[in-house]
């Protein structure tokens, strides 16, 4: 009687680790930020990465932008459309100031509940936010200025971008 109480409780753990959980997981989303990426391309040493995991409920999504050998970051953003074409603004991820000088390491962090108020996206809540990195129509693009009237410049000078990845 014992050996097969033994043998149930084991066969009984042994489900229970290999079956699917009823507790959702989150989702990550991860791209890669070069100017490569950008449209046009950009010549420049920058380089990034951003995160974002969507929390088990699908109500928030937490991001994490982390950049490199990069200066006067005014801006980040989530745009929408697909890779090789320029999109609006959907939702910001950072905002900062024109000729603020070289940032390295982590650039932002966040939670995004829902797009912009007036975005030119056709995103009216986080699930079409969602919708769109799931599909390919979104990017992060993380914009400089160096606080001179002329823009493209340069690394550290790009306003519409230097830096892109498409999610």
């Amino acid at each position: 009687m014992r050996r097969a109480t033994y043998l149930l409780v084991v066969v009984t753990l042994a489900l229970g680790l290999t079956a699917p959980s009823a507790v959702a997981q989150p989702t990550i989303f991860r791209t890669t930020l070069s100017g490569a990426e950008e449209v046009p391309p950009r010549d420049t040493p920058a380089r990034g990465i951003a995160i974002f995991r969507l929390s088990a409920d699908g109500e928030e999504l937490h991001y994490r932008i982390v950049v490199s050998s990069i200066e006067n970051v005014f801006a980040a953003h989530i745009h929408c459309n697909v890779a090789g074409s320029n999109g609006p603004i959907g939702v910001t991820l950072f905002d900062g100031e024109a000729g603020s000088g070289p940032a390295n390491g982590l650039l932002a962090a966040g939670t995004i509940t829902a797009p912009d108020a007036g975005t030119m996206c056709t995103w009216t809540d986080l699930d079409d936010v969602i919708a769109a990195i799931e599909s390919g129509g979104a990017y992060v693009n993380v914009h400089t200025n160096d606080g001179d009237a002329t823009p493209n410049e340069g690394p550290g000078d790009f306003p519409s971008g230097e830096i892109r990845g498409q999610l």
